[in-house]
């Protein structure tokens, strides 16, 4: 049977899965440990062929795994079953104005018909959204453990696979402590990048005092160090600092983006799926940088594969998210990923595939094992 993006989608499938994680995360805003839930969306055409999108939610950032799962089931699903993978466009657009809010559950949306779309037509999304042949990016990994002990060996371990990049995750603890790590970083392991992110762990008081010292460590860049919203403390920072200054929570979409260059808040941008909502979107947000004159690297939630997937396919067709991407959680976070074969790292570099779609198939074994709720099926 030939397939063409005419076929009509009628199977349209939601699960709500915790995974078990290997260790404690801390970040200024907020822990994680024990597990991270996410939100699976399963497409499926009249002609069998399956896509797969993924929604990675975090209550204290994006939003909760239970609105993720509401918008895909209760909203967003009348507007998708019936209609054909060509009219991906416009069910995006109807989607967005279903609900707002809920970046997290549009990004999987937009990456599962992404990954219908490059199925049907026998091509990856890298070149979907505009890509040429994909080189490898440079993989970062956090160090986050309140056990310093245990990120040490974490660190050995990223030696030995030849991962180059790191980023203190500061601000969860005291400075004194912020101060410590990093120290040991660059005395220990001189051959590693270093980025640090407060998550907006401080307020304007203690980030105007602490950050220039952590700026004289000279890490690649300082990264959100104050509450989302707290702009003028960005500014400030960003005309002092020795060091680059990167916004992430202050900038989720295209929109947040325009305001930021014109209020002159950072050096760069963290570019998450997670928050702007899309693939196209996420693009809009790197190039808007880009023409600014501002640097872009590709950031994440807490994420299994699949998501990891369709941010390797955005930075591969985005040569303006030039500082890497953080697509460490599959290997080095998750006890068990979802995805039938590793996530694509080698050498300390993430590879996009070049296979149809996502370039990877989805292990629904896994994902039944680690359902707490769903599938919510709707076909008709």
């Amino acid at each position: 049977m030939s397939h063409t993006l005419e076929d009509r989608i009628i199977g349209y499938d939601v699960w709500h899965c915790a995974l078990p994680v290997v260790s404690r995360r801390d970040h200024g805003i907020g822990s994680v440990a024990g597990a991270v839930e996410v939100i699976i969306l399963r497409l499926t055409t009249e002609g069998g062929v399956h896509g797969f999108g993924e929604a990675s939610p975090w209550t204290v950032f994006t939003g909760s795994p239970e609105a993720s799962f509401a918008a895909l089931h209760r909203y967003m699903r009348p507007l998708v079953v019936g209609r054909s993978v060509a009219e991906h466009a416009d069910i995006l657009a109807q989607a967005s104005k279903s609900i707002v809010h809920c970046s997290e559950a549009k990004a999987a949306l937009d990456t599962a018909l992404h990954d219908l779309k490059g199925r049907l037509t026998g091509r990856p999304v890298w070149a979907l959204l505009g890509g040429q042949t994909p080189r490898p990016t440079p993989l970062s990994c956090s160090i986050a453990d309140p056990d310093f002990d245990a990120d040490k060996a974490l660190m050995e371990r990223l030696k030995d696979d030849g991962v180059g990049i790191v980023k203190l995750k500061t601000g969860f603890r005291d400075h004194d402590f912020d101060v410590m790590r990093l120290d040991y970083v660059r005395r220990h392991y001189p051959e590693f990048s270093v980025r640090v992110d407060y998550n907006q762990g401080l307020d304007r008081g203690a980030a105007l005092k602490q950050v220039p010292e952590i700026a004289g460590f000279a890490p690649d860049f300082i990264e959100q160090p104050v509450a989302a919203g707290d702009w003028q403390t960005m500014a400030d920072l960003r005309k002092t600092l020795a060091a680059p200054l990167l916004a992430d929570e202050s900038v989720f979409g295209p929109e947040d983006m325009d305001r930021a260059i014109a209020a002159g808040i950072c050096d760069g941008v963290s570019v998450k799926l997670m928050k702007t909502g899309g693939l196209t979107r996420a693009q809009q947000v790197a190039r808007m940088a880009a023409g600014a004159g501002l640097s872009a690297y590709g950031g994440d939630m807490f994420e299994t594969g699949l998501a990891h997937l369709a941010g390797a396919h955005l930075i591969a067709a985005t040569p303006e998210i030039a500082l890497g991407c953080e697509f460490y959680q599959a290997k080095y976070f998750l006890a068990e990923d979802l995805l039938t074969s590793p996530f694509p790292v080698s050498d300390g570099h993430v590879i996009a595939p070049n296979g149809p779609g996502l370039g990877a198939e989805c292990d629904l074994d896994k994902v039944l094992k680690y359902a707490v709720n769903g599938p919510v099926k709707g076909v008709r």
